[in-house]
């Protein structure tokens, strides 16, 4: 009796010694690579929405099963939380590879070089041990040595067992559903890398006055602002190219002349002389279709009358958005209540006006502050809603200068949106700030842009955009799964994961 009893004392010895030696390397680990242990925890599927106190919650949690596992007199409580976390990292293991939108690249903790499955298999082994430890633990009757040691009765340990599993199972999903609508929904700025972007295609250009002007027909179109009469057409792999040559027979179009292209034909917009001029790509010859006397930027094209613009009011100085009609009779539209001020009405509200034909949506970004302004083809106000950023008050200094009657940024401001696209109901922002458990270095190498579904108005996930030869992201364009960037001279095209893709959804 006495042997047996020894024996099952030894091998308990032993488990709690494997999981001393399992739990204190993790927490050491942890805590020596801090910074990358709350990475990795922001990049979970579960576990993204409760990085900050989940990182010290495991650290601190392994270190007290430690300690309890280190002294008899609390031996089998430590047992029983090494069995709890071991079904929780197991749990977690589980999900992420049975019902997570992605798998992320590392499961982190200890045995990085492990993967999902293998690192599964290891901690179902643990689980085991310590459920074998807990069953053999024996119960020794109470003594004055012994009375204050806790021992649970062989009879109520399965009870134990189960409710524990049950309940670290719970907890697990309970963070997997509330962590997945708290990144999508309530974000605290913790971007989530889901991966399988990829690099496809790449082309010099030679230069880097190019900007995209559309597509049509499974062609990729590009203006050049130092040549603003010359349209280049790319197929969608980026291997041919043809420049064409646009004939106008109005010899007052302006060097800011902007060529647009969809599948109706192309237009040259010139905002400066509110002129729009019309032609198809066979002939590439283009004909004044609407001229009215209101100067404006960013024009968008809505359909083959009506193009979408920002402007000034000379009135009030403020910046506006508004639709020009340019059939018989043409018709300027203003919507003085998309735009809100916040400082100035001017430089506060500048950004980006995006337009698709799929969604039928208009998308105006601002550039420094973390709100977008969804419409439709109108420019009815749909919603007004906010990128994960915090940086809500656009941060600018405005000065005016009365001898000239101007106003003038007073300070250089602090840029929160650098630039976007629209491709049916996703929303791409180029971000300018960092979040919360990012790596620092990445800013250097690469241009973030995180992905909006306005159709729910949820966030998606984020992905890099690297540099090329130290030249960073100027600006990109999206069809369907694929991103055309413009770096420097080089115009590149990505493969979308599937994470973004699944998301598309025409919105009626």
């Amino acid at each position: 009796m006495n042997i047996k009893f020894q024996t099952k004392n030894i091998i308990v010895e032993v488990i709690c010694m494997l999981f001393v030696l399992l739990f204190v390397y993790a927490a050491i680990s942890k805590v020596l690579d801090f910074e990358n242990f709350q990475i990795q925890l922001a990049q979970s599927p579960l576990l993204s929405a409760y990085a900050g106190f989940v990182s010290w919650g495991v650290i601190i949690f392994e270190l007290l099963v430690f300690l309890m596992l280190v002294f008899p007199k609390y031996r089998i409580i430590g047992l029983y939380c090494s069995f709890v976390l071991m079904v929780m990292f197991s749990m977690y293991i589980y999900i992420i590879l049975h019902y997570s939108p992605y798998v992320p690249c590392t499961c982190g903790g200890i045995l990085e070089k492990m993967n999902w499955r293998e690192h599964f298999v290891f901690n179902i082994f643990f689980i085991i041990i310590g459920l074998l430890a807990i069953l053999i633990s024996p119960v020794k009757k109470q003594s004055n040595a012994t009375k204050n040691v806790f021992y649970f009765e062989k009879k109520y340990r399965p009870i134990l067992l189960i409710t524990s599993f049950f309940l670290a199972t719970g907890i697990m999903f309970l963070l997997f559903t509330n962590s997945e609508n708290a990144i999508k929904f309530d974000n605290s700025f913790i971007r989530r890398f889901a991966g399988g972007t990829e690099k496809i295609y790449e082309k010099d250009l030679l230069y880097n006055s190019f900007y995209f002007a559309g597509s049509a027909n499974n062609k990729i179109y590009l203006g050049n602002r130092s040549a603003p009469l010359i349209a280049t057409e790319l197929d969608t792999a980026l291997v041919s190219a043809k420049y064409h040559t646009i004939k106008v027979n109005d010899t007052a179009i302006s060097k800011s002349v902007q060529l647009r292209i969809n599948n109706s034909g192309f237009y040259l917009i010139d905002g400066n002389i509110s002129s729009v001029f019309k032609g198809n790509t066979l002939d590439w010859k283009a004909k004044l279709v609407g001229r009215e006397r209101l100067r404006f930027t960013q024009p968008q094209v809505i359909d083959s009358l009506r193009i979408s613009f920002r402007t000034i009011d000379q009135s009030t100085d403020q910046s506006e958005l508004g639709d020009l009609f340019f059939g018989n009779p043409s018709r300027v539209s203003i919507h003085s209540d998309l735009l809100q001020k916040q400082v100035d009405g001017m430089f506060d509200v500048d950004g980006k006006l995006y337009y698709d034909y799929y969604s039928n949506r208009h998308v105006y970004v601002y550039t420094y502050r973390n709100e977008y302004v969804v419409s439709d083809s109108r420019l009815n106000l749909i919603y007004r809603s906010h990128t994960i950023d915090t940086a809500s008050p656009a941060k600018i200094k405005v000065a005016y200068i009365k001898s000239r009657g101007v106003k003038k940024l007073a300070a250089p401001p602090q840029v929160v949106n650098k630039g976007g696209a629209i491709c049916q109901n996703l929303l791409f922002i180029n971000s300018n700030i960092i979040g919360r458990y990012e790596d620092r270095k990445m800013w250097n190498q690469a241009a973030i842009i995180d992905v909006y579904n306005i159709r729910d108005r949820s966030y998606v996930s984020s992905f890099y955009v690297y540099n090329i030869n130290d030249e960073k992201l100027n600006s990109f364009y999206v069809r369907e799964g694929i991103l055309y960037a413009l770096i420097g001279k080089n115009l590149t095209a990505y493969r979308l994961g599937k994470i973004i893709t699944n998301q598309y959804k025409i919105i009626n």
